[in-house]
C-alpha cells in the first residue's frame, strides 16, 4: 500500500503516529529547488526543510527497522538551474563547481548525513519523474529492494 503524505507542516503532523509495520519510505525531493522557500514560510529554504524532516524521519523510532528509498528527483532541472543559479548562495558550505554532477554529489551527502547512527542505510536514486523508463526501471529496483530486505527478514535468505 502507497501513501502520499503531504509535504506540508500543517499535514505532517497527521501521518506520523499512524504508521505500523512499515516496509519501506519513499522520500521524494526535488533537488532543483534548492533556491526556493516554503509557500507557508517565506524564510525558510524548500531544501533545508526537506533535509530537516528526512532527517527527523530517519531518526524515528517508528521507523528503526524501515527500508528508505530516497529519490532526489528533478534532476534535468537541477542540471538546467545549477550554472546559472549558484548553490553556494543558498548552502553556504557548498564547496563545489556549479554543475551538475558537484551539485548532486553534495545534495546527496547532505541527505546521507542526514542518517548517521543508521543502522539501516538509506537506497539513493537520482531521477527525472517525466523520463517513464528510468522511472520504470527505479521502481523495479526499489521493489526488489524491498522484497530482499523481506527475506531476509524472514531468514529466507
Amino acid at each position: 500500500m502507497l501513501y502520499d503524505v503531504g509535504g506540508q507542516r500543517s499535514e505532517r503532523r497527521k501521518w506520523l503516529f499512524v504508521f505500523d509495520n512499515v516496509d519501506a519510505i519513499i522520500f521524494i525531493v526535488a533537488v532543483s529547488e534548492y533556491d526556493q522557500v516554503l509557500k507557508e514560510d517565506a524564510t525558510t529554504n524548500r531544501l533545508y526543510e526537506a533535509i530537516e524532516l528526512y532527517r527527523s524521519i530517519a531518526a524515528s523510532n517508528y521507523f528503526i527497522d524501515t527500508s528508505i528509498i530516497l529519490f532526489l528527483n528533478k534532476k534535468d532541472l537541477l542540471e538546467a538551474k545549477v550554472g546559472k543559479v549558484p548553490i553556494k548562495n543558498y548552502f553556504k558550505d557548498y564547496e563545489g563547481e556549479n554543475t551538475f554532477e558537484d551539485g548532486i554529489r553534495y545534495f546527496r551527502r547532505r541527505f546521507d548525513r542526514a542518517t548517521v547512527g543508521r543502522q539501516k542505510r538509506p537506497y539513493f536514486h537520482i531521477t527525472q519523474a517525466t523520463d517513464t523508463r528510468q522511472i520504470e526501471v527505479v521502481i523495479s529496483c526499489v521493489l526488489d529492494a524491498i522484497i530482499q530486505e523481506n527475506l531476509k527478514d524472514t531468514g529466507m535468505v
